[in-house]
């Protein structure tokens, strides 16, 4: 799935929930992220340590310096949900920018 985006108006969809919400991305940036999930040349792997389950936002600012990318951590490892999704232990990919 190469470059994908969600990016519209400057809103992301994703599932909260259970329920639909808008997101704002801040950075329109988003659009030039190629995203493939199958090319592990494009990610790192990483592992949800404690403190850090259902926390996409401080997982960003570990591999980017910053919490704003915590959306594309989410949409890169198709997690709709960060409270069902982001569990101790669980092996996500972090997308090189």
């Amino acid at each position: 799935m190469a470059n994908v985006s969600h990016y519209m108006l400057g809103q992301v969809g994703l599932l909260h929930r259970k329920k639909p919400t808008n997101t704002a991305v801040g950075s329109l940036g988003f659009d030039s992220v190629t995203i493939d999930s199958a090319d592990s040349s494009n990610s790192d792997i990483a592992y949800v340590i404690p403190g850090y389950e259902h926390r996409p936002d401080l997982i960003s600012d570990i591999f980017y310096n910053t919490p704003e990318y915590w959306w594309l951590i989410l949409l890169y490892n198709n997690i709709d949900d960060p409270f069902e999704g982001l569990n101790v232990g669980d092996q996500i990919k972090i997308p090189k920018l």
